[in-house]
This record gives C-alpha cells, sequence and structure tokens, in this order.
C-alpha cells in the first residue's frame, strides 16, 4: 500500500531542503519526492500540517541489556565525585542475577522510549554479563529488538578475572567469541585506562574481524590512547568517545574510513570536557552522535536532546548535528539505505511538530516528534 505524505512545510532530503513538499512511500520505500501541488494519488495520504520532515534517527550507541540503578552514582558525580568507568561492575552484578523476562522488558521499554523520540535505528551492546553465557544471553535478547547487535565481551574485567587479565581476554577471543558471534555484526572493546589497553583491543578486535564481525570501540573518553588510531588501523566502523584525541588521531581519522561518534549525554552526566566537534569537521572526518544510552554515565534515550546538547554546548549548527544522527549515524553502522531520504531509500522518516529542524536545539525537552515511520 502507497502512502503519501503531503504539506510538508520542510523536507530535509538527501538533495538538499525543500519547502512545501511532499513524498510517497510504497512498500517501506521511498518512491516519490516532489512539491507538494503536483503530488501523485497513493492508497493512504498523511497531512504533515507545514511541518519538518526529517530522517529517523540512527542511534550507534547503546547498552540497554541491564539491570539495577546507578542514580546514587550520578548523584554523587553531581557533589563532585570524579568520573571512573568501575561503575560497570554494579551494573554487571545487578544484570547477572535478572531473568530474560526482566532484562527483555526493560530493553523494550527504552527501544519505545528512543523510537517515540524519532530513533527508527538503534545498536544494542551487550556488556554488562561478562560470563559466556550472560553475554550469549545478552545478545540472543538484542536480536528481538534490532539486526545491529555488538559483541560488548570486553567492556572491563569482571572481578573474578581481575588478578588474571590475559585470562579474561582469552575467554573473550575464545569461548565467548565462539557462543557470542553468531548473535553479533559487530565486536566491541572499551580501550581505556581501567579497561583494556591497546594490545589488548587489538587482540579481541583481531579475533572478532577473523569471525567475520565488523569492528568498533570505545575510546578516548577518559584520555588519549593509542586506541583512535587503532580503530583506523583495523578499519573499524566506529571508533565511540573522542572526548580526547592528539593530532595524530584528527589525522588518521581524516586519512580513514572510521566515524568518530560522539556522545554528549555522556559529558553532560559526567561534567567531563565536550569532545572538540570543530576540530573533527574541520579535518574532514566523518562525525556522528549517539545517546550512549545506560545506567551509568548516560541514562538518556534522545537523540534531541543529544542534538540540543551538540548545538549548544559543542558548537555544531543545526544542520550538522541533525545530519550527525541520522546520515553520520547511517555511516557508523556501514549502512546505505538509511540516515537520508532519497528515492529508493528505506522509508524511516520522523514528522516534527515544528516549521523546522532548528527547533530541535532551539526548544530543547519539549516533545516535537509528532509521528514516526519505519520498522
Amino acid at each position: 500500500m502507497s502512502t503519501l505524505i503531503s504539506n510538508i512545510g520542510l523536507l530535509v532530503a538527501a538533495d538538499g531542503e525543500r519547502r512545501d513538499a511532499a513524498l510517497v512511500i510504497d512498500d517501506g520505500r521511498i518512491a516519490w519526492i516532489g512539491e507538494n501541488p503536483t503530488a501523485p494519488a497513493a492508497d493512504d495520504r498523511t497531512d504533515a500540517g507545514g511541518g519538518c520532515v526529517i530522517p529517523g534517527f540512527v542511534d550507534t550507541h547503546s547498552h540497554l541489556m541491564f539491570a539495577g540503578d546507578r542514580s546514587a552514582e550520578f548523584e554523587a558525580r553531581m557533589a563532585g565525585r570524579k568520573y571512573e568507568a568501575g561503575g560497570i561492575r554494579g551494573t554487571v552484578a545487578a544484570t547477572r542475577t535478572a531473568t530474560d523476562d526482566e532484562l527483555l522488558a526493560n530493553a523494550t521499554r527504552l527501544v519505545a522510549e528512543m523510537r517515540a523520540q524519532g530513533t527508527t535505528t538503534v545498536e544494542i551492546k551487550s556488556g554488562y554479563g561478562l560470563t559466556v553465557a550472560d553475554e550469549s544471553r545478552a545478545l540472543r535478547l538484542a536480536q528481538q529488538l534490532t539486526p545491529e547487535t555488538t559483541y560488548l565481551g570486553a567492556h572491563v574485567v569482571p572481578v573474578e578475572f581481575v588478578d588474571d587479565v590475559a585470562g579474561y581476554v582469552d575467554l573473550v577471543t575464545g569461548p565467548m567469541l565462539d557462543a557470542c558471534a553468531p548473535q553479533a555484526r559487530w565486536i566491541d572493546v572499551f580501550c581505556e585506562a581501567g579497561a583494556f589497553d591497546v594490545d589488548q583491543a587489538r587482540a579481541i578486535l583481531s579475533a572478532g574481524i577473523t569471525r567475520g564481525l565488523g569492528a568498533r570501540m570505545h575510546s578516548g573518553q577518559l584520555g588519549e590512547s593509542g586506541g583512535v588510531r587503532l580503530a583506523v588501523e583495523l578499519d573499524a566502523a566506529s571508533v565511540d568517545h573522542c572526548t580526547f584525541l592528539s593530532d595524530a588521531d584528527i589525522d588518521a581519522l581524516a586519512a580513514g574510513n572510521t566515524v568518530a561518534t560522539l556522545l554528549p549525554g555522556v559529558e553532560f552526566s559526567t561534567r567531563q570536557p565536550y569532545p572538540d566537534v570543530r576540530r573533527l569537521l574541520d579535518a574532514g572526518v566523518t562525525v556522528a552522535l549517539a545517546t550512549d544510552c545506560n545506567p551509568g554515565s548516560s541514562f538518556t534515550s534522545s537523540m534531541p536532546f543529544c542534538i540540543a546538547v551538540a548545538v549548544r554546548d559543542m558548537g555544531m549548527t543545526p544542520a550538522e548535528a541533525l545530519h550527525a544522527a541520522t546520515a553520520g549515524g547511517a555511516a557508523a553502522l556501514r549502512r546505505d539505505d538509511i540516515g537520508e531520504l532519497a528515492i529508493g531509500s528505506r522509508a524511516d522518516l520522523v514528522i516534527l511538530d515544528a516549521p523546522s529542524y532548528v527547533h530541535l536545539a532551539y526548544r530543547p525537552g519539549v516533545p516535537l516528534i509528532s509521528r514516526v515511520f519505519g520498522p
């Protein structure tokens, strides 16, 4: 069945912004884009009411398979305690004791929150189980919510391996990878002080790549490291956080195909400095925005919030932030069927209750998502 969306005040299409526009969806794909007065007939019609139509948001970094609550940790940070990666272990303990139904119900609720705020594609990581059985079940459950599942057995070293990090790396690259690879599209590693060093990250990502998984990486969140350059060397689809970057990191990203995914909700929640996005954009690096929705360092499911922070506190223009949250996210997943509105692309789109996407930053915290089309 075909659907005509008419009376679009502003359409953000792949070939530029169009005013007084319309488009036709047929069998889940965009079949026609043009001026509103010349729109063809369709089986069904939706009136955009003069609102702005944008691509659905592509959230490429989330940790939704968890149990427990870390609001006390957030409260302590707001009182002055420094953010450290160690809080992850508390979530691991809670997640291991949760049932499948509890984990899936919580993740389903968060995915529904995301969709209500315009997200049509979401990536979900494991990483709060850190045993073969718990990592495997996290991915099995995540597969019910998205095809973009990421194996993150290398999130942190669990307490039972704190004196045998090499043994845990062997587990992550051996039996755990064997159990998780069939249920994942990606492999990720937290390459950071307090988690895994560059050599360990290389071994972990290389093992996943050998098994046919695409590479992703957390790096540059707590300080500069060689992780960003390793991600580029291994042709990782994305390196995420990028809060602290050296000139060599910027040069490597500019010369490679790895997307720099920025997570402004983390800096908002931890009071760390924001990434220097202008430095990345000026160098020609492809930038994405994502929520990093997780119970510790960024418990938001809202891409509009991340856009508003990116504009207000990181110096992105509204157009740059929207592009990073849509087409940039698609690039970070190496997808060419989402993230932009063009004839033939998937009809993942959002009608805003606003005349322009600028209102996403202009009216922060206001629910502007009128309707979401997509899977």
